[in-house]
């Protein structure tokens, strides 16, 4: 999964696209399904934090692998093993080539990923948030439980919000309302589909 990603990250950025990368560790580590067994949430999230500087590690290797080059910045600063995030310097990265993976969320607890790409989408002047998941779009419930569930092809975020689609957090969906950038929910485990996405191709849904 993690080689397949990085091809389609390559096959993006090779088309000229300038790219951002916000690393969850969800795979690893759930701060809030530890706080829920009674561990201290801001410790169980810090844990959280760790693993998604792991896995933005591991997606630097596999990008660095296939030619891509790349610069992990973490929002807890650890020098020994990847850079302190520093705005300025992240759109100097991105104005040589560079992919740059955004580690650790806010660096601080109770945010999630979401809110996290959110924020670094706004503070980077993003064009678009892409959000890559286990389903190609956003869907009136939940497809892998409802077989009847329909896909919205557009939304809008006060929808989202209303209705409480989950799918970002209600502080990232507003975020990117008030700043004006739309966000395309799609599925990031078919191979190729980012860049059939970004051509406007594909199946996906748009929150704008």
């Amino acid at each position: 999964m993690l080689d397949r990603t990085a091809e389609d990250i390559a096959e993006v950025v090779k088309s000229g696209v300038e790219l951002c990368l916000v690393i969850g560790g969800g795979n690893i580590f759930r701060g809030v399904s530890l706080a829920g067994r009674g561990m201290e949430r801001a410790q169980a999230d810090y844990m959280g934090m760790l693993a998604t500087v792991m896995n933005a590690l591991a997606m630097q290797g596999a990008l660095e692998k296939i030619g891509i080059y790349t610069r992990v910045q973490s929002a807890i600063p650890m020098e020994a093993v990847c850079e302190p995030y520093i705005r300025r310097r992240a759109l100097r990265h991105l104005e040589k080539g560079r992919v740059v993976i955004f580690a650790a969320g806010v660096g601080a607890p109770f945010f999630t990923t979401d809110t996290g790409a959110a924020l670094r989408a706004a503070e980077m002047g993003c064009d678009a948030l892409f959000k890559g998941t286990s389903v190609d779009g956003v869907y009136t419930a939940d497809p892998k439980k409802d077989p009847s569930a329909q896909r919205y092809e557009t939304l809008d975020y006060q929808t989202v919000l209303a209705k409480d689609l989950r799918v970002m957090d209600a502080s990232a969906t507003s975020l990117m309302r008030d700043s004006g950038i739309p966000i395309v929910v799609f599925s990031i485990r078919e191979r190729g589909n980012f860049m059939k996405v970004l051509n406007g191709q594909g199946v996906y849904t748009t929150i704008a």
